[in-house]
């Protein structure tokens, strides 16, 4: 009994001995885990980092789709990554207990509990570090037969719908033409065949909707196609357009397709985009809408329907419905006033519309008297093109703004290019930095100034909602806007406008000096290698190019220019000195571009009240204290953009908090936050984080 007991107090007292052992390493090793979390936390968000940059990049240009055990991993590293902050945040107070070379403690119970959970989490960020290797981290979507497109309630349209759609259906067309003036409602037609294909019974392999516009780039058609048909690999964008159009036509062979190309101003050569010839044979077909039958002729249409404006009856119709029961009966004259107004709109759809919503707010009979006899002179008017016809009937409503500063702002959206979705927060950004938004100082009360005329514009009629964030000016609305402008009020605006033109090089232009808002957008320019005299421009959109090179000179005599555009420059890197000569600039937006760094000598744009870097995957070097140099700024963007403050330092954030500590008019500011401890860095100061969006 004693040999035995003896042998089992032995063990106990060699279990205990490994126990106290084996609790005390948590202590003792807690200083070399504290370290070892730190290094393996840095490597984790590193390679978080790198993850999401190579989703964004397939999701944002490729198309595809995130694979959810890449979004499961990194919802893990984002926890594991804020727990680690949070543990190192309160790593001092525990070391600060430990002594003997932190061998003993003076709070054992506590340093033995927080060993432990460094220990763990030590092990489990090196864990979810070995299982952050994927080939890939996205994958194809697959491609829905038809996407549905927004539409609206429509008055009078439906026997020209049934025409197209029975032809549709006869196998012997491929190719059907609509044709009409502008804005007599060809694209609502084809809207509802879009939308009538989505109804079984499937006819349909793949349908495609095209917006081609004016001056259309066979590149742009193509990138549509292939993004629809799911072609767009890595490789797409460096493909010629022969190239491009090979590869779409070894998918479309093989399909069933129908294509819908919208608002077709000269002949698109088929062949050349890629597209196999609709026939009879492989049950595929075309339709197009343009504004002249001679386009369906070149396209070598085998059905044309023409388009025409509403019968008389159904255009009291629509402006019945459109101004409303309570307008029209609150007095027993209006109702009569109506009728003779929307005869002047002369059925045209959108005209109607427009200027019913106008009438809408006609409060007497001698208002809507002088806007009758204000229709019935400009539609009297003589102009040599169709569409110019229907502008003076539009301006009404343009004339109809509550004010010049609303007017002021629905013409500047016309400097964008055709069917260009324009974002509401950066046009507020543009409004602020022309002058056109003071809010009496106050720059919140700004913005929502902003809100407001978009609001309005949208209430009008004159501006389309494409979704929250979102708006577009309808092509029309869009010349009308350009006709007066550059036509009506030349004088006064000033206008330059080739956006979307093509352009390889700067326009030639017979006198800069006269110019005061000018927009190159969208355009194909590639070096800047002038020096333009233009001492009265305000506004320079130059924004969607594909800029390499710009001189140093090129802004040196553009004393005056308040707005400067050059976002969405995929291939910039280097910004010009010469920029610091602009020191009437007050909006500057340099996003999605991909400048290396800002020069310091920027610090003489004191004027500067807007600033936009926002981009993804990209480092951009900002000299220490230009930001808090720019006193005036209300709006800094640099969400996606991952910025180092002059020399690398190892937190940022704090450092640009600081500077913006600064800042007394910043009123908007997006910034990326890598991490839970910079976060509460950036948090502890509550004005910037009234004004933050993180």
């Amino acid at each position: 009994m004693g040999n035995i007991f003896s042998i089992s107090c032995d063990t106990v007292i060699t279990r205990c001995s490994d126990c106290v052992a084996g609790q005390a390493k948590f202590v003792c090793k807690l200083e070399e885990n504290l370290e070892a979390l730190k290094i393996a936390l840095a490597e984790l968000t590193d390679l978080r980092n790198d993850m999401i940059r190579r989703a964004k990049i397939a999701e944002d240009h490729q198309q595809l789709k995130r694979l959810d055990q890449v979004q499961g991993w990194l919802s893990r590293a984002e926890t594991l990554i804020n727990g680690a902050d949070l543990l190192i945040v309160q790593s001092p107070q525990e070391i600060k207990k430990l002594c003997v070379g932190g061998c003993c403690s003076m709070s054992p119970k506590s340093n033995l509990k927080f060993g432990k959970r460094i220990a763990k989490m030590l092990r489990d960020v090196v864990d979810h570090k070995s299982k952050g290797v994927f080939d890939k981290v996205a994958e194809d979507v697959p491609t829905p037969l038809v996407t549905g497109r927004p539409s609206e309630h429509t008055v009078g349209l439906e026997s020209i719908f049934n025409k197209a759609w029975s032809i549709l259906e006869a196998e012997q067309v491929g190719i059907v033409g609509l044709y009409g003036m502008g804005e007599v409602g060809k694209t609502t037609h084809l809207n509802k065949i879009n939308n009538n294909l989505c109804e079984p019974p499937i006819r349909f392999d793949v349908v495609i909707w095209i917006v081609v516009s004016k001056g259309f780039y066979i590149g742009k058609v193509q990138d549509d196609i292939a993004k629809r048909v799911g072609i767009t690999d890595g490789t797409w964008q460096d493909k010629t357009p022969e190239e491009k159009a090979v590869d779409i036509f070894r998918v479309l062979k093989e399909k069933k397709f129908i294509i819908l190309l919208d608002d077709i101003w000269e002949r698109v050569d088929l062949s050349k985009v890629g597209i196999p010839l609709p026939t009879q044979e492989n049950g595929s077909k075309l339709v197009l809408t343009t504004r002249s039958i001679k386009v369906c002729g070149q396209m070598e249409a085998h059905k044309k329907i023409e388009v025409q404006c509403l019968t008389e009856e159904k255009a009291w119709e629509l402006f019945e419905e459109k101004v409303g029961e309570e307008t029209l009966n609150s007095n027993p004259c209006i109702r009569e006033l109506a009728h003779e107004l929307a005869k002047e709109c002369g059925g045209l759809p959108l005209a109607l519309v427009t200027i019913a919503r106008a009438m809408a707010y006609k409060n007497t009979v001698e208002e809507r008297n002088y806007a009758i006899e204000v229709c019935r002179r400009s539609s009297a008017s003589v102009f040599p093109d169709m569409g110019e016809e229907v502008y003076p009937l539009l301006k009404f409503s343009y004339d109809s703004l509550p004010n010049d500063m609303i007017r002021t702002c629905l013409l500047y959206c016309s400097l964008f290019s055709e069917d260009y979705e324009i974002e509401k927060d950066k046009l507020i950004d543009l409004w602020i930095g022309e002058g056109f938004l003071d809010g009496h100082g106050n720059a919140s009360l700004a913005r929502n100034q902003g809100h407001h005329i978009i609001g309005s514009l949208l209430h009008a009629c004159l501006l389309e909602e494409v979704d929250e964030f979102r708006i577009k000016m309808h092509d029309v609305i869009r010349d009308m806007s350009l006709w007066i402008a550059c036509k009506c009020e030349e004088e006064k605006w000033r206008f330059f406008e080739q956006a979307g033109y093509q352009l390889t090089r700067l326009p030639e232009v017979r006198n800069w000096g006269s110019i005061h808002r000018m927009s190159l957008m969208g355009n194909r320019i590639e070096n800047l290698l002038e020096t333009p005299n233009c001492p009265d421009l305000q506004t320079l959109f130059l924004n969607e190019n594909q800029l390499k090179v710009i001189n140093n000179d090129f802004f040196r005599f553009m004393c005056g220019l308040k707005v400067l555009d050059l976002s969405v420059n995929r291939v910039l890197v280097e910004l010009p000195v010469g920029i610091s000569k602009l020191l009437s600039l007050e909006c500057l937006d340099l996003s999605y571009t991909r400048i290396r760094q800002l020069p310091i000598e920027l610090k003489a744009l004191e004027k500067l009240k807007c600033l936009n870097l926002e981009c993804f995957d990209h480092h951009i070097r900002i000299p220490r204290q230009l930001i808090s140099a720019f006193l005036k700024l209300q709006v800094l963007r640099i969400s996606g953009c991952y910025y180092s403050l002059g020399q690398e330092v190892e937190d940022n954030s704090e450092c640009l908090v600081e500077e913006l500590k600064c800042l007394n008019h910043l009123n908007v500011s997006t910034v990326t936050i890598t991490s839970a401890f910079r976060l509460e860095r950036f948090l502890s100061n509550e004005r910037l984080c009234s004004c933050t969006k993180l």
